[in-house]
């Protein structure tokens, strides 16, 4: 981990801003007592080789991720720290996780009107175009800058951020120096007329600035990339709601930025979107539009995968929870698209004709994402401009597109349905690399019956019929809660196109208060595992499984 001095200077000067009320109020706080939470987590699997579904071989006989974290917070000051043991990661998680000791560490003192965080930072600037420093741990997500933060609110309705650090990539930092600062205003608490009417109007500008040092890429064997130090970006935005609508437009830009992720070419990155909503009860609509353009933003040009990210793209697709539909999921395209997505949910009320005894709610849900149309220059070879594109034209080509409708229905007082049908368009050569397009249609029943008071027992029924990639599929599960403590689980995936290999699993969870052990022999394919649009790829893996939560 490399620190510049002024930096190391910024912090001391934080560190004694900190230490400094915290002298003044250990007294008052002697009134209430301080609050210690934590929490510990732990997934294992012993895995076995399956050349059937290509697990390969393993270093080890048992694979961990463990977590453990402990936090103290105080009338004005807060602490905590988590440690981190990966030494035999998860499948998924490459060899850069490997390691064990202090991931994240922070203090942070607040007091009316002002916060001052030193260590770990976690932070978003409005709908986190230009920046979002977020730990997901399914994905091996966490970007967290290590520095200092500033939020202060010196008047009503107007909120400041400053931050500098550099970010987290496994268990080192990055050399970049990443800045950056945040106001946002309320305008309707500085006019009354607003606030009284039921308007509320925010308005939003970020800007970052990310340092990186030079280092030598060649364009071709003789010429070297001349990179620039500074990247630069911005952000506006402005969000209006008022009784059961509200918009937003957000709208951000990033100078030159040559990265592996652009191939190399200087060429400014923007986004823009707009988004509508309107609901009330019983009745909802979402409607809403992004088009982005090379607008991939690092805090180390030179990387791939989820790591050293700065930038965050939200994708306009729905996060499906059932198996099937959740087969192919679309990753957010940084480098162009144009996606669109719609969705609009009515509940019929009882006792009408369409509602019946208990009410029918009715999800219907749209997803579009296409290329955006670009003129390319010079081949679009690194160290060129690369290419044009115009804002409104979009390209031919199709990434993803998903059409799906849902009914909840309870049928009788014990008996509850989801029924669920798909349609769904995957090109899996642009978000996997190869595998052309995917074109499938699927059907999901799901039904909740309650035996007793404390025993339910839910099943669901899943088809996928394609005629390309893997085929159909076909999924079961059946699972048996009994209240309080204990929950059962089966399930099988099966390939009945192609391959004709079963994933199955057999899950017991038992519960108790603060404490959750569940167990299991599981066999799941390869494939990706998504959130937000962030995407990993997880090997085909088998064996036995063990997960335990605690938290205080």
């Amino acid at each position: 981990m490399h620190f510049h001095t002024t930096f190391h200077k910024a912090l001391t000067l934080l560190l004694c801003l900190a230490a400094a009320p915290a002298t003044v109020t250990a007294q008052t706080d002697s009134i209430s007592k301080p609050v210690v939470t934590g929490s510990l987590q732990t997934d294992i699997l012993v895995p076995q080789e399956d050349d059937a579904i290509g697990t390969g071989s393993y270093d080890h006989s048992w694979l961990t991720n463990t977590y453990a974290e402990v936090g103290l917070q105080s009338k004005h000051i807060d602490a905590g720290l988590r440690l981190e043991y990966m030494k035999r990661p998860l499948p998924g998680f490459e060899s850069d996780f490997n390691g064990a000791g202090l991931a994240n560490i922070y203090a942070k003192m607040h007091t009316r009107g002002l916060e001052v965080t030193l260590g770990s930072i976690y932070e978003q600037f409005g709908s986190g175009f230009i920046l979002r420093t977020y730990e997901e741990r399914s994905l091996g997500v966490d970007n967290a800058l290590m520095g200092a933060r500033i939020v202060t609110e010196p008047v009503k309705g107007l909120r400041i951020k400053a931050l500098s650090g550099y970010q987290r990539r496994y268990w080192e930092y990055n050399d970049a120096l990443v800045s950056g600062g945040d106001i946002e205003l309320n305008i309707d608490r500085w006019i009354p007329a607003l606030s009284n009417s039921g308007t509320y109007w925010t308005v939003g500008v970020s800007a970052v600035n990310k340092h990186e040092r030079t280092e030598q890429i060649m364009a071709d064997p003789t010429h070297r990339l001349n990179l620039p130090e500074n990247v630069n970006a911005f952000d506006v935005r402005t969000r209006l709601q008022k009784g059961n609508v509200s918009l937003l437009a957000e709208y951000a830009q990033k100078t030159d930025d040559p990265s592996f992720d652009n191939g190399y070419i200087y060429r400014r990155g923007y986004v823009a979107m707009l988004s509508g909503s309107y609901s009330k009860r019983g009745m909802s609509l979402l409607v809403q539009a992004k088009r982005s353009d090379n607008m991939s933003l690092r805090s180390r040009r030179s990387t791939v995968g989820t790591s050293s990210t700065l930038s965050y793209l939200p994708a306009f697709t729905m996060a499906h929870t059932y198996a099937l539909p959740a087969l192919n999921p679309y990753a957010t395209q940084p480098l162009g698209e144009w996606a669109y997505q719609a969705e609009a949910a009515y509940t019929f009320k009882r006792n009408t004709a369409l509602g019946g005894r208990y009410g029918t709610n009715v999800k219907l849900n749209f997803s579009h994402v296409r290329s955006i149309d670009k003129n390319i220059h010079d081949g679009n070879a690194r160290g060129t401009d690369g290419y044009g594109s115009a804002f409104w034209r979009q390209g031919d080509e199709t990434y993803y597109q998903d059409i799906n409708i849902q009914v909840e229905k309870r049928v009788s007082k014990p008996l509850k349905l989801n029924l669920m049908y798909m349609n769904q368009i995957y090109n899996k050569t642009v978000v996997e690399g190869e595998g052309g397009t995917v074109r499938s249609n699927i059907f999901v029943a799901e039904a909740k019956y309650q035996l007793s008071k404390k025993v339910t027992l839910r099943g669901e029924a899943q088809y996928l019929s394609s005629k390309d990639d893997d085929g159909d599929w076909m999924f079961g599960l059946l699972e048996l809660s009994v209240l309080p403590n204990w929950m059962f689980t089966v399930s099988d995936q099966y390939n009945v196109g192609l391959t004709n290999i079963h994933y199955y699993q057999g899950l017991v969870t038992y519960s108790r208060n603060s404490h959750r052990l569940q167990a299991g022999y599981v066999r799941t394919q390869a494939g990706y595992n998504c959130s937000g649009g962030v995407c990993r790829y997880v090997p085909a893996s088998k064996g036995f499984t063990l997960s335990y939560t605690y938290n205080f």
